[in-house]
């Protein structure tokens, strides 16, 4: 997954991350949020979640204390990192200032 992981996140266009896991209460109020997210923004954004107990690699790497923590990526940069459920539409407003 690592590599593959390397290869998504060094797109030239946003890719936001979503660390999440399965028992996470708010991780799954934050997926909701993000299928509207990606509904509204379609191919302006690729969001990709990674299961932090699956994948503790790259959680490591990337120091995810917190869960859910939303993280933007774009050319391997990161543009945005934060904890928490954020709304859908600071989401967008995020995305549509990296795109």
């Amino acid at each position: 997954m690592t590599a593959n992981f390397n290869q998504i996140i060094s797109e030239k266009e946003p890719v936001l991350v979503d660390f999440y896991a399965d028992w996470c209460q708010p991780c799954k109020m934050v997926t909701t949020i993000l299928q509207e997210v990606k509904k509204e923004l379609g191919e302006k954004v690729k969001i990709i979640k990674i299961n932090v107990d699956k994948n503790p690699n790259i959680s490591a790497k990337y120091g995810i204390r917190s869960i859910p923590t939303l993280m933007l990526f774009k050319n391997r940069n990161i543009i945005f990192n934060q904890a928490g459920v954020i709304p859908a539409n600071q989401i967008k407003e995020l995305i549509l200032a990296n795109y």
